[in-house]
């Protein structure tokens, strides 16, 4: 009974596959679980947080190393990290099943949230819930995509589900009046939740005008409510268009 234990073999665990074909041959690359989905929605930003190694693999199983001429032949070049990004990002990530359909309900799910976050009925000027969002994301049957980011997925959504429902990518205008006692305290903590300070009116109270995201307008209304104990107020003014141009989601 002979055992094979080769000397160069690299021992991975907790590993995920990203495979692609290439010139007629299999190229496969290891990386850590949930750090693939990261990097291609631009959250992961090191390459070592994401790769097990920067080693090209024929079979990452098997631990079988990738031959540098065919790597060249293939890729144009024998950069092996160079050759690791392209993989990354047009290779396919090997799960099982119940992975993969874990993996895009969730993923679903984050996109229905980026579209309630960013849109508004533009009749009412009200934000949507993101059931609301999901339940009609269903009705047009989407099908979400694994391998496409999905902020960049959100804004087909969006374009979608305008053809079947009131629906609006913008800004809403705000008016806030605080008593001037909670004013300045109140002003930071809703300075994260501001896109842009449009006015600032500070006499007897403090009066801002401000652009936000749809997303943060229930957050806004609760924290003025809450810790003006009622005296502070939120107005709708209007709603700003987002450029159908502007194809970023921040």
């Amino acid at each position: 009974m002979s055992i094979f234990t080769p000397t160069n073999q690299i021992r991975l665990t907790n590993v995920a596959v990203v495979r692609m074909k290439k010139g007629g041959k299999r190229f496969e690359i290891a990386c850590y679980k949930n750090k693939v989905m990261s990097w291609r929605a631009g959250a992961e930003k090191d390459l070592d947080e994401v790769l097990q190694t920067h080693t090209v693999f024929m079979n990452v199983s098997k631990g079988q190393v990738a031959k540098k001429e065919d790597l060249a032949k293939s890729f144009g070049t024998d950069d092996l990290t160079e050759i690791c990004k392209q993989i990354l990002a047009k290779g396919e990530l090997q799960v099982s099943d119940k992975e993969r359909q874990t993996q895009l309900e969730q993923m679903f799910r984050d996109i229905a949230t980026i579209v309630a976050e960013k849109c508004v009925n533009p009749e009412t000027k009200r934000p949507y819930t993101v059931n609301l969002i999901e339940r009609a994301m269903k009705d047009i049957h989407y099908s979400v995509k694994a391998n496409k980011s999905t902020k960049q997925q959100a804004l087909d959504v969006i374009r979608q589900l305008k053809e079947s429902m009131q629906i609006q990518r913008a800004h809403m205008r705000l008016r806030f009046t605080l008593p001037a006692k909670e004013g300045k305290r109140l002003k930071d903590k809703l300075k994260p939740l501001l896109k842009v300070v449009e006015s600032e009116d500070f006499d007897d109270q403090l009066e801002m005008v401000c652009l936000i995201d749809p997303g943060c307008f229930r957050e806004i209304d609760e924290l003025i409510c809450c810790e003006t104990k009622g005296k502070g107020s939120v107005e709708v003014l209007s709603l700003k268009d987002v450029e159908e141009g502007d194809e970023k989601l921040e």
